[in-house]
């Protein structure tokens, strides 16, 4: 028994320390592209402050560049101290209508047609407002993330619907590439992404933020193209 322990113990720490190392090389890596921008032009300024090209350029890419880094840092901090949840029985299509137009002209910049239908009969959910939108806002980007390579024909639909039981489902879908059946597993856990770019940090906040509003998101198996994630808020509210 006392060698099973020790060995589950050195098993721990050797995952740990793996987890932590995984942790430095994605920060390095995600930190460093934004930083070699932010250098080189800092470099450059000085010889190349009166082109006007030069200034336009830096006027776009420098602020975004910082934005990048305070995103990472802010989804890190999401992560390991989760914020408390002011919750009260709010209207998810309000929400999800509010976050639609918000990403609206993020949208059009990513040659992405949104649709949206609203069937649930009754939308009202016991959640905090501000963070049901970020869950949101994280999944329309991740869809949006995932159309990058398609050449046309971009498109997201968000709908909710009731569940057999009353709950209200809510579901943002793309028409990209998919997921591996593989990958749906690790999906929500940290530093596990299906794209080239990011931290894999974005489902995991997600996944988070709806298990304190003892809601569920999965990926379900769905005869069409691209991916789905499927949300489900229990109704009625908890009373806790």
């Amino acid at each position: 028994i006392l060698a099973r322990s020790r060995l589950t113990m050195q098993a721990r720490q050797s995952e740990q320390l793996a987890t932590i190392g995984l942790l430095g090389a994605s920060l390095a890596h995600e930190i460093r592209n934004p930083l070699v921008s932010i250098k080189t032009f800092a470099h450059l300024l000085p010889t190349r402050f009166d082109d006007p090209e030069f200034r336009r350029r830096f006027n776009v890419l420098i602020p975004a560049e910082v934005d990048r880094i305070d995103s990472l840092t802010q989804q890190l901090l999401d992560l390991s101290n989760p914020r408390r949840h002011q919750m009260e029985r709010i209207s998810l299509h309000t929400v999800a209508r509010e976050t639609v137009d918000l990403m609206l002209t993020r949208a059009a910049e990513a040659r992405v047609s949104m649709t949206s239908t609203y069937s649930a009969t009754a939308d009202f959910i016991w959640a905090d407002a501000s963070a049901i939108r970020q869950v949101l806002i994280n999944l329309l980007i991740n869809a949006f993330q995932a159309l990058d390579q398609q050449e046309t024909d971009r498109r997201v639909d968000l709908r909710t619907r009731h569940s057999p039981n009353g709950s209200v489902i809510l579901e943002v879908s793309d028409n990209g590439p998919g997921i591996p059946p593989d990958q749906r597993a690790r999906l929500f856990h940290p530093f596990v992404s299906t794209k080239t770019k990011g931290m894999g940090l974005g489902l995991a906040v997600c996944a988070d933020i709806l298990h304190e509003h003892k809601a569920t998101i999965i990926v379900p198996d769905i005869e069409r193209s691209g991916a789905t994630f499927r949300i489900t808020f229990p109704c009625p509210p908890p009373s806790s």
